[in-house]
């Protein structure tokens, strides 16, 4: 009441003041009856404040760290997008949040032409989603994507990404790799196999990304000692970190992780070594024969790759050449025939992942002449990890 009685003063000599006047005792009054407002709630001016920032604080608090840092890790990977020679090539810079040394998990997936595909574009959101869904890192590691782009292809993931990984519980950083950049460097090292697992009679120049896998070792920085390549087709159903623990599987000459092909593929395509060695196993399904590997996951351990003398004579024009004519083969898979070429000779190169690290859904080959022996090749037993809808094969929801 106090309050309305000095208000009601103040207005009763307002006829004696000239316009200006009555506009400073206005506000004057006003300013009384805010602070008698806050008064009878026992807070003043700096309590309010306090108030406000301790709600901001809290709200703060309880959002997940990933989406703390979610715009941050995303403009590093702006910052670094372009050329192989301008991103960071996956050395992840730190955040100011991020203290200590952080332990990278490298995963590199190809995302070429997609801006112009609709099918790709939903396998990718489907494969990032349930990557984001599933995945558990401890809180001094981070995850690092790779993606090798083109130019609209980049712009595209860079519009897509922040969304499709709204949930994910992790630390992650992204990096694009420019496309045309690693297929000059790669040319020189993978132009005499091609011709002998591409599709067509040359060498394109433009098909030497689908051979990186083999030379990845040569291309990605020395202090990158580990990576996973991923196909874009693929739907986890677990914690991507645990596929990475398979390198502690590995055995003393292994430097690459890679599942069974689960369709007659190899059979076919080695019909006239198998028809000259009818008992190498070369072709045959598992668990005794060599069915040929398929390319969708793979664990890259690039350290071992540049160690291992062998696996380094196996990229030798001649003795590519040397084995393609021992073995009659003619593929046009890329690295997947590479692949399963020099492990028909040398297995001890390889960790064969399980199953269910790559579970297969292609079902091609069943219709085209192989029907009798498919499921052989086919057959899965054991818990699944990761989808892959390979030649457009629909993925069965959770």
């Amino acid at each position: 009441m106090g309050a309305l009685r000095l208000f009601t003063s103040i207005m009763g000599r307002i006829s004696t003041f000239r316009s200006y006047q009555i506009v400073l005792l206005l506000a004057a009054a006003l300013a009384v009856v805010a602070f008698y407002y806050f008064g009878s709630e026992k807070q003043n001016f700096s309590s309010t404040t306090k108030r406000i920032k301790q709600t901001q604080a809290s709200h703060n608090a309880n959002r997940n760290d990933a989406d703390l840092s979610l715009d941050t890790r995303l403009l590093h990977a702006d910052e670094q997008a372009g050329a192989l020679g301008e991103v960071d090539d996956g050395r992840a810079r730190r955040t100011q949040s991020q203290n200590g040394a952080m332990q990278r998990y490298h995963a590199l997936m190809m995302f070429t032409k997609v801006d112009k595909n609709r099918g790709l574009q939903a396998k990718f959101q489907v494969a990032m989603r349930s990557m984001a869904k599933h995945g558990r890192f401890l809180e001094e590691e981070l995850l690092v994507l790779h993606f090798v782009s083109d130019g609209p292809s980049r712009e595209l993931g860079k519009e897509l990404l922040p969304e499709l990984l709204l949930d994910a519980s992790f630390k992650y950083e992204v990096v694009f790799h420019d496309v045309a950049a690693l297929t000059e460097k790669l040319f020189p090292i993978v132009e005499a196999m091609q011709k002998h697992f591409s599709a067509g009679s040359g060498a394109y120049y433009s098909d030497s990304i689908f051979f990186l896998s083999v030379a990845m070792h040569r291309i990605m920085p020395a202090d990158m000692k580990r990576i996973v390549q991923l196909d874009l087709d693929l739907k986890f159903r677990c914690n991507i970190r645990d596929l990475f623990q398979e390198f502690n599987q590995f055995k003393p000459e292994a430097v690459i992780g890679i599942a069974q092909e689960m369709q007659p593929v190899y059979r076919h395509t080695f019909w006239q070594y198998r028809k000259e060695n009818p008992k190498s196993g070369v072709g045959d399904p598992p668990p005794d024969g060599q069915p040929g590997f398929n390319s969708g996951v793979m664990l890259l351990d690039l350290e071992a790759m540049r160690a291992s003398a062998l696996y380094n004579r196996l990229l030798e024009p001649e003795r590519v050449a040397h084995l393609a004519e021992q073995y009659h083969f003619r593929g046009h898979l890329g690295d997947q025939d590479f692949f399963t070429m020099i492990g028909m000779e040398h297995p001890q190169l390889f960790h064969v992942l399980a199953c269910g690290w790559n579970r297969q859904l292609c079902v091609w080959w069943r219709e085209h002449g192989y029907g009798d022996v498919f499921q052989l090749y086919y057959r899965c037993e054991g818990p699944v990890y990761i989808y892959h809808g390979n030649c457009n094969t629909p993925i069965p929801d959770d």
